[in-house]
């Protein structure tokens, strides 16, 4: 199943933000350092060509950081681009944040040319949290649902700094499967977009390939049988060991999958990245494939009709 969220708001806020890029300086994205390439929008990317930009991977602290490492090194490479990795807890980041935007952009400082910074990101990455920590007050909105902030707005870190902070977006389209999995796991999607137990099994799917002995010990499972076992195993097990077990010996899968989606958000089956640069190359190079099939068919079925 596709997983596709881009409600009302998000068009609005899509909108709004092509209108700033044209009076700002630089662009920072903010990306979930647990899913950097499915968390980066690719519509900004559109609207934002030719401005330098800074990738703040957060969340570090729940991300596998061999994985984070690799992914730093991966932006970083990038012309005018630069990435950092940070938490909620760290201390410095409007420091770090300062620092890396005024090299990026050296000849925009003063109170006559000051620095002009659009902050985005995809939903529930956690920017509203950033932000409030960086300004030492609480003037973005912040929740644990997607698309709580709804409007752009101005911040000041210095005198010559200005942020606009704008709200959560996604963008029309996510073709590649791999991503729209990742971001429903990562609470990033409405609930109404998405089955919560084929989102489980997915994860599930990747945690006992790449992940296994974290799966083990958060389920308390034997090493030997477990190590065979596949995603819908897993859930099952997970179910048995929460409790989510209906009249009769039934399995519970909805609430089991809701166990294991909170589990890995919360950080508590282990530091996890769903993806690396290579992986990524992979998912979107089959995704470009399939939608240039798909192309070639409707334009098949578009010149069938007409002759």
């Amino acid at each position: 199943m596709a997983i596709q969220w881009f409600p009302g708001h998000m068009n609005k806020a899509k909108k709004a933000i092509a209108e700033r890029l044209k009076s700002v300086d630089m662009v920072i994205e903010m990306l979930d350092a647990r899913l950097p390439a499915s968390s980066e929008n690719p519509l900004l990317a559109q609207l934002a060509k030719g401005k330098p930009k800074l990738k703040i991977l957060n969340k570090q602290d729940l991300a596998d950081p061999e994985r984070t490492t690799v992914w730093l090194a991966h932006y970083n490479a990038l012309s005018d681009t630069r990435a950092l990795a940070l938490d909620a807890s760290d201390n410095a980041a409007t420091a770090k944040i300062t620092r890396a935007c005024r090299e990026l952009v050296p000849q925009r400082s003063g109170i006559d040319k000051p620095l002009r910074v659009l902050i985005c990101g995809i939903p529930n990455v956690g920017k509203s949290t950033l932000i409030n920590g960086m300004i030492g007050k609480k003037s973005a909105k912040t929740g644990n649902e997607p698309g709580i902030t709804k409007a752009e707005q101005r911040l000041f870190l210095a005198d010559d700094f200005w942020l606009y902070d704008t709200p959560g977006m996604l963008w029309p389209k996510i073709i590649v499967e791999e991503s729209g999995y990742n971001l429903a796991a990562s609470g990033a999607v409405g609930r109404n977009a998405l089955d919560e137990e084929e989102v489980a099994l997915e994860l599930l799917d990747y945690l006992r390939r790449h992940y296994l002995p974290l799966l083990q010990a958060r389920y308390q499972a034997d090493k030997d049988p477990s190590s065979h076992w596949l995603d819908n195993d897993w859930l099952e097990w997970v179910a048995k060991r929460r409790g989510a077990v209906l009249s009769g010996g039934r399995i519970n899968y909805q609430k089991a999958a809701e166990n294991v989606l909170t589990d890995f958000r919360d950080g508590h089956i282990g530091r996890i990245t769903l993806e690396t640069p290579q992986q990524w190359e992979g998912w979107l190079k089959k995704a470009r494939q399939k939608e240039a099939e798909l192309k070639a068919a409707r334009e098949a079925r578009k010149t069938e009709r007409s002759s």
